[in-house]
């Protein structure tokens, strides 16, 4: 039931600014009447509290023009965070009073009427403006699994094995877990990559064009993957040692290539100098000592493990992040884990699991950073919108402004993916990024990692059953898209693999899909050739053709030319009318088209036609004809 009144928050007609509000933002609203029955129209504004419920803190009545124009403003709101706004609607109908209310369409921005006790109402992100450096909302970050990614060492063996633990013979073979009868894990096994491994493929990732490198965790630590720290401030002596980080930092800086760290602080590992189950640290660790300088980071109990863990593992103890000896170990002292590396050289930070940090120690963290490093990235690992998040009954406030620059783009690789694989129609891509788009702060948007495989969820090459033309069209998603691409090594040389730990298998040098390399490096060169791809706004267009995904990238400026994206899934050819508010569309910029098929480009009555092959990715470049064009 949409006939009383119109309104759609993703049209700038109806809510201008689009989108999140700046806490010295306002916003005009505008609603059109569809009957003669409405004599007024509130807007009602709603704060979220701590609790997560809800108390309206504005009644605004909406002033009338022409009798079918009902107009308002929302006036600045000066506190960060999550609020709602809905209609109520009084009618007079057949002689009695009556009201309405009227919400948002889920996953779209039009306007519903509900019963009151299932109002969906919009959400209104209020944040404090934060601004994310231009080399990281415009670089291409590339995500490296070390042990699994290069062994620098001339001998081609790993370097200070750990006891008891399983080398493979062969970097080719596929990794596997060897755990006991109780399902935990027995040895590790490695493979030997490490630092050095990174530092000889500098030049490769530069040529790539890569300008960010986002490195698994490098920290001391027992296991492959590391995110069960046994030292915060020692390498890993499997991977090298200070000196050959700081080379690697160097060698990076001096490619134009930032190093982000991955920070694993909501525990650590059993194995540690600071637990020290095993007591292979010669330090008094927190497990079994109570007089440890350690043991307040902990919560001992009565279970049978003993003590309160991350997700019941017994190897990974969670700490208390707010016990000041930690918030000081990590953040505040002045040789902290993040001042100790940041102060190296360091450009960011990848928060794992941040949903299991409290507030509090998030924003001391990102305090700390900028103070270390003004021009450092704080990014989150986020599997949701970020921007209306809830953990452990908490709504989280990761995008308010201070805390995270950026989170991992979960939500795009999960619906470009469904798309791809025929799971889901245009339109509900559409509609999730446009909601995503909606709730998040500009900066936050332009800062989201657009992901396609991680360490955590099956490569794309699986994910699309090995078909390379679907591998293909996400890469150019990725590479068009508002946001940083984030390329897991291995995906550009045609890597496959399933779930953990046929994900992490080992980078196939010597047995690289070179021409899936230079799909990637090519894509790369169109995202910073083409200005708009890069710093660009995005308008998504629904085609009405469920196959066919479209999208605009445009700058303000009439100086640089604006580029419409289209991809076709199906098998089939497409022909899909665009009815653009421009008046040239020119011959294809660039294309993916898998065999010899051509395109065919018109433009018939006002509208452009174009005809998308199979399987096929385009971008055309779009322009407003002025004096010069004549």
């Amino acid at each position: 039931m949409c006939k009383t009144i119109s309104f759609n928050s993703w049209n700038e007609y109806f809510k201008a600014p689009f989108g999140a509000l700046k806490t010295n933002e306002g916003a005009k609203i505008r609603v059109n009447s569809n009957s003669d029955n409405v004599y007024s129209i509130n807007l009602i504004i709603e704060k979220e509290k701590e609790d997560l419920s809800c108390e309206e803190i504005k009644r605004i009545k909406l002033a009338t023009k022409d009798n079918k124009v009902y107009e308002g403003e929302i006036e600045e709101l000066l506190i960060p965070g999550i609020y709602y706004y809905y209609f109520e609607v009084e009618i007079n109908k057949d002689g009695r009073n009556q009201k309405l209310f009227y919400g948002k369409v889920h996953k779209n921005g039009e306007v519903c009427q509900y019963a009151f006790e299932n109002l969906n109402k919009y959400q209104l992100t209020v944040y404090e403006e934060n601004t994310t450096p231009e080399w990281f909302k415009e670089g291409v970050l590339y995500h490296i699994f070390i042990d699994r990614f290069n062994n620098g060492n001339r001998t081609g063996k790993p370097s200070n094995p750990k006891k008891n633990s399983f080398i493979y013979a062969n970097w080719e073979d596929d990794p596997m877990y060897i755990k006991d009868k109780n399902g935990d894990i027995e040895r590790w096994d490695f493979y030997g990559g490490n630092l050095k491994g990174v530092i000889n493929k500098l030049g490769y990732l530069k040529k790539l064009g890569v300008s960010i490198i986002y490195l698994s965790p490098v920290f001391e630590s027992s296991s492959n993957h590391k995110y069960n720290t046994g030292d915060y401030k020692k390498i890993d002596p499997m991977f090298g040692d200070e000196e050959i980080f700081k080379e690697l930092i160097k060698k990076a800086e001096d490619k134009g290539i930032s190093i982000i760290l991955d920070g694993v602080f909501s525990h650590t590992g059993a194995d540690s100098k600071y637990f020290n189950k095993f007591n292979n640290y010669d330090t008094k660790g927190a497990y079994g000592n109570e007089d440890s300088p350690y043991r307040n980071w902990y919560k001992f109990d009565d279970s049978e493990t003993g003590y309160d863990c991350w997700w019941g593992v017994k190897d990974l103890p969670n700490v208390n992040e707010l016990d000041p000896s930690y918030v000081d170990y990590i953040i505040k002292d002045k040789d902290s884990v993040l001042n100790k590396w940041t102060k190296m050289g360091v450009k960011g930070w990848r928060l794992d699991v941040v949903d299991e940090l409290p507030d509090e120690f998030v924003t001391e963290f990102k305090k700390e950073l900028k103070n270390t490093q003004n021009d450092s990235v704080l990014v989150g690992e986020v599997w949701e919108d970020a921007s209306n998040k809830v953990s452990y009954g908490q709504r989280r406030k990761y995008l308010l402004g201070k805390q995270l620059d950026s989170v991992m783009g979960y939500p795009f690789r999960k619906e470009m993916l469904s798309f791809l694989k025929g799971e889901i129609p245009s339109y509900k891509v559409n509609d999730v990024y446009m909601s995503i788009k909606e709730n998040y702060p500009p900066e936050a948007f332009k800062s989201n990692l657009n992901l396609i495989s991680t360490h955590d969820v099956r490569r794309v090459k699986t994910e699309l059953n090995n078909d390379k033309d679907l591998v293909k069209l996400a890469v150019l998603a990725q590479m068009t898209f508002e946001g940083v691409p984030y390329i897991y090594y291995g995906d550009e040389a045609g890597l496959e693999g399933g779930k953990d730990p046929d994900n992490r298998r080992t980078y196939p040098w010597k047995n690289e899909d070179h021409e899936m390399i230079d799909f990637y490096r090519n894509s790369i060169q169109t995202r910073h050739r083409i200005k708009s791809l890069l710093k660009g706004e995005t308008k998504f267009i629904y085609t009405m053709d469920d196959d066919v995904f479209a999208y605009e990238r445009y700058l303000d400026s009439d100086e640089e030319d604006d580029c419409l994206i289209v991809i076709n899934r199906s098998e089939d050819y497409k022909y899909i009318d665009f009815d653009l508010d421009y008046d040239l569309l020119d011959e294809v910029g660039v294309k993916y088209t898998p065999g010899d098929y051509g395109v065919t480009l018109e433009k018939e009555n006002g509208k452009f036609k174009v005809d998308i092959a199979p399987k096929s990715f385009m971008i055309f470049k779009m322009k407003h004809v002025s004096n010069k064009d004549l």
